[in-house]
């Protein structure tokens, strides 16, 4: 078993058994403590639960109205810009929203395109290299309270749109250069 290997498998273990035996080293009452975590953490759950309630169901609007074809054909001069493979375009735009709308459709593109292809290569690189922004900051934001998301917005869509690019970019400059 390579070392990389063995040290991945065991990361995690060791990170809990050095948790705890600290915590006992400490006098914390190791498993109250746990659940006491575990009963904050189901709180936070229903604080955040409405936000994700309204986002799942703006999702499936937003793909079953046909908004997402409409947005993809209208990005195309843009794209063509900036030197991205039409095909991606529904995975650029769906990316930010949805986790799992993105992995649908990365899968339809693997599918359709091949993993070895331009488009498949752009696509698996922009499944790296972005967040998914509008849940993040639900998620956060719903959990904290916070009304006020200030550039919070921009900002993450800014880093999305500069990691989809990149990934056109780099796929370019390490497969096809």
């Amino acid at each position: 078993m390579p070392i990389l290997t063995l040290i991945s498998d065991l990361s995690v273990p060791v990170v809990i058994v050095i948790i705890l035996v600290h915590g006992l080293y400490k006098g914390v009452p190791v498993f109250d403590t746990f659940l006491e975590g575990a009963k904050e953490g189901i709180g936070v759950t229903f604080k955040i639960l409405p936000a994700l309630i309204a986002l799942c169901t703006a999702i499936g609007m937003f793909s079953a109205s046909g908004a997402l074809d409409v947005l993809s054909n209208a990005a195309a001069p843009l794209t063509d810009l900036l030197h991205l493979p039409k095909e991606v375009v529904p995975l650029a735009i769906l990316r930010p929203i949805s986790s799992s709308g993105a992995m649908a459709i990365f899968q339809k593109l693997l599918g359709d395109l091949g993993p070895d292809s331009f488009g498949g290569r752009v696509a698996s690189v922009m499944m790296g290299s972005a967040e998914t922004t509008f849940y993040t900051i639900a998620i956060y934001y719903g959990a904290t309270k916070v009304k006020d998301t200030r550039h919070t917005v921009v900002a993450g869509l800014t880093a999305d749109l500069v990691g989809f690019v990149a990934s056109a970019i780099m796929v370019r400059m390490f497969f096809y250069s």
